[in-house]
């Protein structure tokens, strides 16, 4: 539970160059995109157009001194994610459209990241990590596949892996139904 301030005491707004010292100790702590960063600002400083003028000047000189830089946090992020938590591009593209990163520079961070890589023998790699067992039933089946495209795993690789562990067809084709209502019925998998 955080901690709470007092309710009778207010928070001062920073100015610019306490702001730029709250944003240095933020970015000190992990690195961030320059939404985050933005969106951690704005309740330090007096709503307006006179608070999103500093937030911009803080920006502006974090950016000069090579403190904010989102191509550099994209391209470390990815290559975290894949070689460490052994992630598909799927969900690393939605981790970074989340985090305020540009649609352009996603899709070129994730592309050049990801082009020499084998998707199967990752995804088989984030089995081991996960000490995922070859499915027994159609329940553990269910269950292997839903967290291989929670990992961001395109459905070919997935059933090419479960395949390959002999699940039965019949498995395989009462996923296929799940998964072709769950579309239908809006959901995503």
């Amino acid at each position: 539970m955080p901690f709470s301030r007092k309710p009778g005491r207010p928070r001062a707004f920073l100015n610019e160059i306490g702001l730029y010292d709250y944003a240095l100790k933020a970015l000190g702590r992990r690195m961030r995109t320059e939404a985050e960063l933005r969106r951690l600002m704005a309740d330090r400083v007096e709503p307006g157009d006179q608070g999103q003028q500093v937030i911009a000047a803080v920006l502006a000189r974090l950016r000069e001194y090579g403190y904010l830089d989102d191509a550099a946090y994209a391209e470390t992020y990815t290559r975290l994610r894949q070689e460490n938590e052994k992630l598909g591009q799927r969900r690393v593209r939605q981790s970074l459209q989340q985090k305020g990163v540009a649609a352009d520079l996603i899709a070129e961070t994730v592309e050049a990241r990801y082009a020499s890589t084998d998707e199967e023998t990752l995804a088989r790699a984030h089995l081991e990590r996960k000490r995922i067992k070859k499915p027994e039933n159609e329940k553990e089946t269910a269950r292997v596949m839903r967290r291989l495209v929670a990992a961001g795993f395109s459905p070919g690789v997935i059933y090419k892996i479960l395949r390959q562990w002999d699940v039965p067809d019949e498995t395989l084709s009462a996923l296929d139904n799940l998964d072709a209502e769950a579309r239908e019925e809006g959901f995503e998998g």
